[in-house]
């Protein structure tokens, strides 16, 4: 029976991978420590399993006399507003979180990193494969959380190298679905906060930087294949995502239509926004030839969009005219 520890795991994709993790019957102790800076409580409120422990904590600073046998690093705003705002604490996180997470592994014990695609800065080759070595601003103002992902890359691999560390690393491309703060600051949640409280839809620049949308469930579906179901001898790291690639602009109007038509306005562009995302699945197919981003963005929105709803506690008088709203234009 084995010892686990979520790092981050009241966050977005920590507590989903969480519910993942309980599935299993291998593992006698579940540890997640957050620090709240951007999960949430709520996210983990629903777990009653008694094997599942919340420690609130820095990962930083994190104390216990237990020993692990897998580690899940995912300890780290992944939203610009949130890490350019605090880039000191943000590569803490990353980076010193890390060492103090090895720390803690059993000797012969799996880690795991969840990188990100924004590894690759503003590509200028496309799908993204992992051998990409990207197009990165290492002194912009995003530049606290790419170096960040990409020097504890660095880490990790090197202690793969020198000592043997058994490792896992994903890289995912912008993930959206129900847990995302509704002050999150991404495309998806921005959108569907924005529509559900009758204000215009922001869209930055002009819409037509291209993401590759992967709804949650699909994209913590890859992680637990890749981390622990199936046996590979890939070493990482792996792109995880959907490689459907859609503009901000198309998305922002689906959530339009999907509540009868709210305007879209256009700001600015934010500093180094880039222009495309998509990745190269090669290695993910190889890996788990039986994964595939199976939903797609329209009914991923919808779900979301559902969530929400019950997440901002939208009256009800207004829930059934965004419904009649909803239901006509389905039916144009």
């Amino acid at each position: 029976m084995k010892k686990v520890l979520v790092a981050g795991g009241a966050g977005f994709l920590g507590s989903h991978l969480c519910d993942r993790l309980l599935n299993r019957t291998d593992i006698e102790k579940l540890v997640v420590v957050d620090n709240l800076w951007t999960g949430r409580e709520a996210n983990i409120s629903h777990i009653q399993d008694p094997r599942f422990h919340f420690v609130r904590s820095d990962v930083e600073e994190l104390q216990t006399s237990d020993r692990f046998d897998e580690v899940y690093h995912l300890a780290s705003p992944a939203s610009p507003p949130w890490y350019m705002k605090e880039p000191k604490r943000t590569i803490s996180a990353n980076l010193i979180g890390a060492f103090r997470l090895l720390d803690l592994l059993k000797k012969g014990g799996r880690f795991c990193f969840t990188s990100s695609s924004e590894v690759y800065g503003d590509p200028l080759v496309s799908p993204q494969p992992e051998s990409y070595k990207g197009q990165v601003d290492c002194t912009g103002p995003r530049s606290s959380y790419d170096e960040s992902k990409r020097c504890t890359e660095s880490l990790l691999f090197e202690m793969q190298r020198t000592q043997g560390l058994d490792l896992k690393i994903v890289r995912p491309f912008n993930v959206y679905g129900p847990r995302t703060r509704p002050d999150d600051g991404r495309a998806v949640s921005n959108f569907v906060a924005q529509a559900l409280t009758g204000r215009p839809i922001t869209v930055f620049g002009d819409g037509l930087q291209s993401r590759s949308w992967g709804y949650v469930d699909d994209i913590i579906d890859g992680f637990a294949r890749y981390f622990w179901i199936n046996e590979t001898d890939y070493r990482g790291p792996l792109n995880v995502g959907n490689d459907r690639e859609i503009s901000v602009l198309e998305v922002a109007q689906y959530v339009s239509r999907l509540m009868g038509g709210i305007p879209i306005v256009f700001e600015p562009s934010p500093p180094h926004d880039p222009t495309n995302r998509r990745p190269d699945l090669t290695n993910a197919n190889y890996v788990m030839p039986e994964w595939s981003c199976a939903i797609s963005y329209e009914e991923g929105v919808e779900k979301t969009l559902d969530w929400f709803r019950q997440e901002m506690k939208i009256p009800a008088a207004e829930l059934a005219q965004a419904d009649s709203r909803r239901l006509a234009t389905a039916g144009r």
